[in-house]
């Protein structure tokens, strides 16, 4: 299951499902191509790039969990834009969310749109995030700007799906809880759309 992907009328015949950990994945989805990176921005990096050697992906799919106070829990959010945002060099003269001297802005725009679903910005950060309140993104989670940025980088197409388990606020830590044991197969439902 899952080792072939139709999406926008291209099939990808080596698609490589990237989750944070496997609670978010549970059982729903028993296929081998398929990486469990560890929580935040280093540990996504790290684990995709031994995934990208060992699978060579023509597609990199990251599903997980994520927190909004714009979203309801249960949605999936479809993310295509992507933000560091625990990047703050604003004391040496750069825009907040921008890496110093990198060749990337501030927002990083890749990720493939699906039809049905609305496009948000995604905030990465190596923190759990309990008072989102910044307007420059819908949707937070720990490792998908990561994803995003290799995934450009090695030039292999993009897809972010994440299920809304929290709003993001002081009750994000309990719902989370909650709701990444129904994150699997609602994410397991929706990728099944393009089997």
């Amino acid at each position: 299951m899952f080792q072939s992907l139709q999406i926008q009328n291209k099939v990808y015949k080596r698609p490589l499902l990237v989750f944070a950990m496997e609670m978010e994945a549970a059982h729903a989805f028993p296929t081998p191509n398929i990486v469990f990176t560890g929580i935040g921005k280093v540990n996504a990096a790290y684990g995709l790039m031994k995934g990208i050697q060992e699978f060579k992906p023509d597609l990199i799919v990251n599903l997980g969990t994520a927190g909004s106070n714009f979203l309801k829990k249960g949605e999936i959010a479809c993310c295509t834009s992507f933000v560091q945002r625990d990047m703050d060099a604003t004391p040496l003269g750069f825009e907040k969310f921008t890496t110093p001297y990198s060749k990337h802005g501030v927002e990083i725009n890749y990720g493939i749109k699906l039809d049905n679903f609305p496009e948000f910005i995604c905030g990465s950060g190596d923190s759990f995030d309990v008072e989102h309140s910044e307007e420059m993104y819908q949707v937070v989670d720990m490792e998908a700007y990561a994803i995003a940025l290799i995934s450009k980088e090695e030039n292999i197409p993009f897809l972010c799906l994440k299920y809304i388990s929290d709003g993001a606020d002081g009750g994000a830590v309990e719902d989370w809880r909650i709701e990444v044991k129904k994150a699997a197969k609602r994410l397991h439902e929706v990728l099944s759309e393009f089997i």
